[in-house]
């Protein structure tokens, strides 16, 4: 099986837990959602390159980093997906999946940390979320709230509410130039949301990405 893939490249985690950490980005071509802002719309239609897993292993392990994120587009739209994040992890490495979960987790192996990265009203994709993927996550996963507005806020921590019992760590991040960090970080400390981290796209400021 071959996967379409966009790019293969090193730089710096900026969207996680991880962040500041040298990373490999695999990111696979293609993607079926239309989030209006979208910061990397250009990989949507792109066909990519066919590349075996073995191809894509090799190409990883070039760079001699420990740490591999798979993203996209949205990388489990390939049904190659689940075994290239397989394969990933038998070579030793730490693995991190993005998605958007709009998909369902179960191709993926448990020793991947998922980062889901939950779609806003202002997205106009926020009904493309597959609830049942939130039972999927554990303590080494995390789920990412991009926000634009205060409505975008509000959604959030509707959807926070209805899971009390979990176990994930939780991330918001403005979308750029469309909030500020410091509203955003107000908009955290006046509804006390005691357990969520903010944090902004890293690999950007440092002019890297």
């Amino acid at each position: 099986m071959k996967l379409a893939v966009y790019e293969i490249f090193l730089s710096l985690q900026g969207e996680s837990t991880f962040s500041g950490l040298p990373c490999v980005f695999v990111r696979l071509a293609g993607c079926p959602l239309r989030c209006a802002w979208c910061d990397t719309a250009v990989v949507r239609e792109a066909p990519g390159t066919a590349m075996t897993v073995e191809e894509v292993l090799e190409r990883v392990a070039a760079f001699g980093c420990p740490l591999v994120e798979v993203t996209g587009g949205e990388p489990l739209a390939q049904e190659g997906c689940g075994e290239l994040l397989s394969a990933l992890c038998d070579a030793g490495h730490t693995v991190l999946l993005e998605t958007s979960g709009a998909f369902g987790l179960s191709p993926v192996p448990a020793d991947v940390h998922v980062i889901m990265d939950v779609k806003p009203p202002s997205s106009g994709e926020e009904a493309s979320l597959r609830r049942e993927n939130f039972a999927r996550l554990g303590p080494g996963d995390e789920v990412k709230f991009v926000v634009a507005d205060l409505a975008d806020f509000s959604h959030a921590l509707q959807v926070l509410a209805g899971l009390p019992d979990r176990r994930f760590a939780v991330l918001f991040s403005p979308v750029p130039d469309r909030l500020s960090p410091g509203e955003l970080a107000r908009w955290l400390l006046e509804a006390r949301v005691m357990d969520a981290r903010l944090q902004v796209q890293l690999h950007k400021l440092g002019g890297f990405a």
